[in-house]
């Protein structure tokens, strides 16, 4: 993981060097650069697990009904599921690949951002510097804002208590822990985001979904 981070930090000040040589040094705008960069890189793979994501919340109801008239006999269950499966032509796992090979890669943006040593100023917008929290807090809630949306993109319009649980809390535990973390990371994490959901609109809008 070491590698990955190192590998995020060079690419952090040469992105650096970039807005300078343009005219408008900061290192706000090259992790924004930097994440918009990683996120096209990563498309194909975000893509096809969304799309797994989605085929899955599509027979979600079909499921349902199987899990009921079925609940008392597991094994004739996980038969019709397969059979569902093959008959949608769905591949319950094919969402996982893309989700494994990108995990590493967040992991070392994560720790690359979060232990950058800036050199030189490193203000950005109303912050005096984002090697540190944002002093406002806007940054957190923009966090929690971009993060339930994006939650509520994907969740089943059938999602049971616990979904909705989690559509609350997870938004709220990013926002929370994000008012200790580094402004650099918080950015990070809001144009990935935000970038996620442009994804997503764009997805369920040609698949015709409202």
């Amino acid at each position: 993981m070491d590698f990955l981070s190192n590998l995020v930090q060079q690419a952090l000040t040469i992105l650096y060097g970039v807005t300078e040589t343009i005219g408008v040094p900061n290192y706000g705008l090259a992790i924004i650069i930097m994440t918009i960069i990683v996120k096209l890189a990563l498309y194909p793979l975000s893509k096809k697990q969304v799309e797994s994501t989605k085929a899955m919340m599509d027979i979600q109801p079909k499921m349902k009904a199987l899990q009921e008239k079925y609940k008392d006999d597991k094994a004739r269950l996980n038969v019709e599921l397969a059979n569902l499966y093959k008959q949608e032509g769905i591949n319950p796992l094919a969402g996982c690949l893309p989700l494994i090979v990108q995990m590493p890669i967040m992991i070392g943006i994560f720790y690359g951002i979060r232990d950058f040593h800036y050199a030189g100023p490193s203000n950005f917008l109303w912050m005096e510097s984002i090697s540190g929290p944002d002093p406002l807090h806007i940054l957190p809630v923009l966090s929690a804002l971009t993060t339930f949306i994006q939650s509520k993109q994907t969740m089943p319009s059938t999602g049971g208590t616990q979904n909705r649980v989690m559509l609350y809390f997870m938004p709220i535990f990013i926002g929370y822990i994000s008012m200790t973390f580094p402004a650099g990371l918080v950015i990070y994490w809001i144009v990935m985001n935000t970038m996620q959901i442009s994804q997503q609109f764009l997805m369920n809008r040609s698949s015709g979904k409202k």
